[in-house]
């Protein structure tokens, strides 16, 4: 088995390939992303728009998810959204490393990354 960061990278590099030779099993490396990032990625809980994978942005060496967060104050409200790019490119040493751009309202860049790492690291079954 593999985890889902390398899978998703090498469903990446496959489709990449597949565009560019006209071959028209980049819709099937297409619609296997899709599946991942439904069944795996956040969505709820705060990520109530889910994630988003940017094929287009997306490689063999560099994976791209957008999302986006919905804050609660200490009430209990929401209280305002911030946009989030997660961008995870590879490391010799711990497999992969990631960045969380965007808006760092109440430290949620630090989860956003907590859960990411979270799923990237899980065995694809």
């Amino acid at each position: 088995m593999m985890k889902i960061y390398h899978n998703l990278a090498r469903l990446c590099g496959a489709y990449g390939r597949c565009v560019k030779e006209n071959n028209p099993y980049a819709e099937k490396h297409r619609e296997s992303i899709k599946s991942i990032v439904k069944g795996h990625f956040p969505s709820g809980s705060g990520f109530d728009k889910g994630t988003v994978f940017d094929l287009n942005e997306s490689s063999g060496e560099k994976l791209v998810f957008h999302t986006s967060f919905h804050h609660m104050n200490e009430g209990g409200f929401y209280d305002g959204w911030t946009e989030h790019s997660v961008i995870v490119m590879p490391s010799l040493e711990m497999g992969f490393r990631l960045r969380v751009t965007g808006r760092d309202k109440n430290q949620i860049k630090d989860y956003i990354a907590e859960m990411f790492s979270e799923v990237l690291g899980r065995e694809n079954k």
